[in-house]
């Protein structure tokens, strides 16, 4: 920590230390990267010539602090995070093609701002302290902080900010985290049929100065969870409910168009349809993804059969209960069982039938697989209905990790003589 007391400086101080001018000279006083106290306290400081210069340097650094909010804001980790830029910078456009095109200009031109207010403070500094022969005020590219749009990220990040949507984390129709714990109907309630969101705005000092209700365009989903099948099992699965939460953010008209952009995006194979490409992102990727964003402390929990993908549901941890696990349980693991079950029926009627031999060995290989995930589910089934017997309570104040144990390394007894079941509840991380 640095501590200035002539508040009038802070900002002047700030950018000296971000300007190439302390790199340099803390290269010099010590060529690591651990850097003492000492270190900076050795660190030459020329007071600026002028308030006409103070005030420049001020506006300048200002600027990039304002820009770099800007930047992180924009991730959905963020405490100030409020809508995802696709949403926010979409306009009049019905079009997520249009919308991050957008969304990319505004990034190229917050870039090159930064860069070039860096690149001013560099020269008023080196002028400052007389090192014109020394240094240049060049920055490259690769040293500018802030990001660029990314179409395959920025496009996972609208999927990921869907699924908080859908889980009422977030709302189309407030900015901000809506819901984190505590009481559900606080945040969301159903009033003669109309949905509401609980809509609060507060000043900068923290002070609440509108707490509203609002109608919801996109509901949550009510019981928490969300099945995630390599077919269409379920009405209400996370692709059907992304899919009209695309229909809602962007419209109906554009629908398959926004589907083939994301699709293609997420990498498409030539025999899929956008639907099959968002589903397999959905079953393979998604978890893997959420993970990774939120550094293994996940806030969605993947239950998860197997390797098969007989069974996979996302919850949300801040809505999670003691009745949760017998709720996934009784349905959802059930009623897909149940769905398997006709599934092969259906199947063998095809095998038996006059269809093409294609279709029939086609139809043998689905069935194959199909028992392979029963199978898995069946033995899944026994540590859900361990767990939820056991009507586990977590405690958010605990943390994501502590709390996920607590669904891992399940061991079920099988009688005696024979070693217990032992299995994980929820997807590795």
């Amino acid at each position: 920590l640095c501590y200035v007391k002539n508040e009038e400086i802070l900002l002047y101080v700030l950018g000296y230390f971000c300007s190439k001018l302390v790199l340099m000279y803390l290269d010099i006083i010590n060529p690591t990267m651990n850097f003492q106290p000492g270190d900076i306290a050795s660190l030459p400081y020329v007071s600026p010539k002028d308030r006409d210069c103070l005030f420049k340097i001020n506006g300048l650094v200002q600027d990039c602090i304002r820009i770099s909010k800007v930047d992180w804001d924009s991730i959905e980790t963020s405490w100030d995070f409020k809508k995802h830029p696709l949403l926010a910078h979409k306009g009049n456009s019905a079009s997520i093609e249009q919308a991050f095109e957008n969304w990319s200009a505004f990034t190229e031109n917050q870039f090159n701002r930064l860069k070039a207010n860096e690149e001013e403070l560099n020269r008023i500094f080196i002028e400052i302290y007389g090192l014109q022969d020394e240094l240049t005020p060049e920055v490259e590219d690769k040293d500018i902080t802030i990001r660029k749009a990314d179409r395959v990220r920025d496009i996972k990040s609208f999927i990921s900010y869907a699924v908080g949507c859908m889980f009422g984390r977030y709302s189309i129709d407030v900015e901000g985290l809506i819901y984190a714990g505590g009481d559900f109907k606080e945040k969301w309630k159903c009033e003669n049929g109309q949905w509401k969101v609980r809509k609060i705005i507060k000043d900068e000092e923290g002070i609440v100065i509108e707490d509203t209700w609002v109608d919801a365009t996109f509901i949550p989903d009510m019981d928490n969870v969300l099945p995630i099948t390599d077919d269409e099992y379920f009405e209400d699965d996370i692709v059907s409910r992304f899919v009209k939460f695309l229909k809602i953010t962007f419209g109906e008209d554009t629908l398959e168009e926004n589907l083939d952009y994301i699709a293609d995006t997420l990498g498409r194979k030539p025999t899929e349809t956008a639907r099959q490409a968002i589903r397999r992102y959905f079953l393979n990727d998604f978890y893997k993804d959420h993970v990774q964003v939120y550094q293994k402390r996940p806030i969605y929990w993947l239950f998860d059969s197997g390797k098969q993908d007989g069974f996979k549901a996302l919850i949300y941890m801040h809505r999670y209960d003691e009745f949760t696990v017998a709720r996934v349980r009784t349905d959802y693991l059930h009623k897909l069982q149940k769905s398997y079950e006709a599934e092969i029926k259906r199947l063998d009627i095809i095998i038996d039938s006059n269809v093409s031999q294609r279709e029939k060995t086609n139809a043998r290989k689905k069935k194959e697989q199909i028992l392979k995930q029963m199978e898995e589910c069946l033995q899944y089934d026994q540590i859900i209905a361990h767990v939820a017997n056991q009507r586990i309570k977590i405690d958010l104040d605990d943390g994501v990790s502590v709390n996920y144990s607590k669904f891992q390394g399940i061991e079920v007894p099988q009688g005696e003589g024979r070693r217990p079941l032992k299995a994980d509840l929820l997807a590795k991380i």
